[in-house]
């Protein structure tokens, strides 16, 4: 079993790697691009946020730097010099596979998943054990980091950054689930989860330790314990304040980021979103 020949070779740690190690390495990359072995998959046994971690892909992905050496990877007769580990180079795309790569700069690495008629604009950047599912649009300088997960028919805007979670290796990746819109400027790290059908308003940042006000309901949603941060199915998130009521930040009059959640998607939002289908 691949999992298990993964997980043995990575508790090994030898001081060299046989052939029949690189050929576990290649045949656990292949199921990478392939979209067969995630990071993280959905799982509803996985209450509350309805996601299952995978600890031993996360394994194999340090397998692959461990593996690797230092390799030229420059086009010939260019100007930039291009040198990264030997088990990851970029990432080559078949026209079979129905995947629009812009030309202008853009770069995936081997090892994650992009699914059919997904969308890459100039320059964006995907990297290693992440997976982006189908039809979905990752724009102009916009990052998907490793192991993060994108679900269907998602826009990632301008400059949006999805936040990679490789180590350590039990901990939830960030989580996009399908048809969300990801605002340009936005930030979303530290294996936040955004619910189907979300909205991140342009500038949003979401971590562990930023609590979301829900205007709507009155409630704070906020990252508990080993949870967490979840942002609501349909939920449109704003940037955001609140006022400092004590000590220095209250007599100087200061106030801190705080996203918030000022309606939830209704025919007006779905009719704005479903602009960005003209562009797929």
């Amino acid at each position: 079993m691949l999992e298990a020949r993964i997980n043995a070779l990575f508790k090994q740690n030898p001081e060299s790697y046989s052939h029949q190690d690189l050929q576990t390495f290649r045949e656990f990359k292949a199921g990478l691009n392939s979209g067969r072995i995630r990071a993280a998959e959905p799982d509803s046994s996985c209450s509350p946020h309805g996601w299952r971690v995978n600890p031993w892909v996360k394994r194999g992905i340090l397998l692959g730097f461990r593996m690797g050496k230092s390799a030229d990877m420059s086009d010939p007769g260019s100007r930039f010099r291009f040198i990264d580990k030997s088990t990851y180079p970029p990432r080559n795309v078949t026209i079979e596979e129905s995947v629009r790569v812009v030309p202008g700069g853009s770069s995936l690495r081997d090892g994650c998943y992009v699914g059919r008629s997904v969308t890459c604009m100039p320059p964006m950047y995907i990297n290693v054990g992440a997976y982006v599912d189908a039809g979905s649009m990752v724009d102009s300088h916009a990052l998907v980091g490793s192991c993060a997960q994108i679900g269907r028919n998602c826009h990632l805007s301008a400059a949006a950054q999805i936040g990679g979670v490789l180590e350590p290796v039990g901990a939830l990746p960030v989580i996009v689930e399908d048809n969300v819109l990801v605002g340009g400027n936005t930030g979303v790290y530290e294996g936040t989860i955004v619910k189907q059908s979300a909205v991140l308003g342009a500038g949003t940042v979401l971590t562990r330790s930023t609590p979301v006000y829900d205007i709507v309901h009155g409630t704070v949603h906020r990252a508990e314990g080993q949870l967490p941060l979840v942002i609501p199915e349909g939920a449109v998130v704003v940037p955001g304040s609140r006022p400092v009521t004590s000590g220095q930040g209250k007599e100087m009059g200061l106030s801190l980021y705080a996203p918030v959640i000022v309606k939830y998607r209704d025919a007006r939002t779905d009719a704005r979103v479903e602009l960005e289908s003209l562009l797929r």
